[in-house]
């Protein structure tokens, strides 16, 4: 899963990728890194070596060149118990006690360990800080929601199985509240909501998109600031499907600024992840019973594009 707060089963992912009819004579190393973009040139070069791939049947080399029209089939084995490893990574934390942990997550760092990913993620991090964190199954301690990896801001984390019970249980039942703040290209209406079921993009299985059998999602926005062709928005999740804020914002015409997948190839913004930040999450505290609410600001990357453009709106 790489959705903003859904929670997956751990198994392996299939995949394939089909060589498009333009694509030159490139290694199926630099090709697959380039076509898929959450996994780096190194991790593929190990999937390569351990046997994940297939170059139309075959196990291939690294240095392979790939040719139009050829199907490569990858499976991404789920992480290995074995490769958690407490790490002293730094940690924002906005607010901790004996049941739970409130995090701002930078963007750039990846929940849980992945096959070729197996250190510096937020559960190696929580490792070290809470070295007791064994709850919820050993691949994701404490885990109740995730973020995508360039998505930063807020996330809770269980210190412990009741509080785990708890929290997955306000999270089914769409009581945890959780706000994002986007920036997209074009101007929407002041307020709306996306409610469109997502699922596999039938002619690209690595994205989402909106689909008629898919699972249902519902987004709700709203418009706080415009700056010439972009828009911030205020983005609340009904629904917690993979990648459903870039995909319901793609699909209504106005996609995030910065998205490699989702968003527009070019930009005229120096930005290098999407512009999607978790600002704000509620919910009710497992074990006071009383409803908490935390924030975040936006991180300085954000801000600087921010200001970016309202120097630019400022000269016309």
């Amino acid at each position: 899963m790489s959705g903003e707060d859904e929670i997956e089963l751990l198994e392996a992912e299939e995949r394939v990728v089909v060589v498009p009819p333009t694509q030159t004579a490139e290694r199926i190393d630099r090709f697959l890194a380039g076509a898929l973009p959450d996994l780096s040139r190194a991790q593929v070069q190990r999937l390569i070596e351990q046997g994940f791939v297939l170059y139309d049947g075959r196990s291939p080399r690294a240095s392979q060149p790939v040719r139009p029209g050829a199907v490569i089939q990858l499976t991404i084995p789920p992480p290995i118990p074995t490769e958690l490893v407490a790490e002293p990574i730094p940690l924002d934390v906005v607010y901790e006690d004996a049941d739970i942990a409130v995090i701002n997550k930078p963007a750039g760092m990846v929940v849980h360990p992945a096959p070729g990913h197996p250190r510096g993620t937020l559960v190696n991090a929580l490792l070290a800080r809470y070295p007791d964190l064994a709850i919820g199954g050993e691949l994701r301690p404490g885990i109740v929601h995730r973020l995508d990896r360039d998505t930063s801001g807020l996330l809770v984390i269980a210190r412990h199985d009741q509080a785990l019970r708890s929290l997955v249980d306000q999270q089914q039942a769409r009581r945890m509240r959780k706000i994002y703040q986007a920036l997209v290209i074009g101007r929407p209406p002041e307020t709306g909501t996306i409610d469109a079921p997502i699922g596999r993009d039938p002619r690209d299985r690595l994205r989402m998109a909106v689909v008629p059998d898919g699972r249902p999602a519902r987004t709700h926005y709203r418009l706080l600031d415009t700056f010439g062709d972009y828009s911030l928005l205020e983005v609340q999740l009904e629904t917690g499907r993979t990648h459903q804020i870039r995909v319901h914002l793609r699909h209504l015409g106005y996609p995030i600024v910065g998205d490699p997948v989702y968003g527009p190839r070019r930009s005229h913004l120096h930005l290098s992840r999407q512009f999607l930040h978790a600002a704000y999450l509620g919910l009710v505290h497992p074990r006071s019973g009383r409803w908490q609410e935390f924030t975040a600001p936006l991180p300085a990357d954000l801000q600087i594009v921010l200001r970016q453009l309202q120097d630019r709106a400022s000269y016309h």
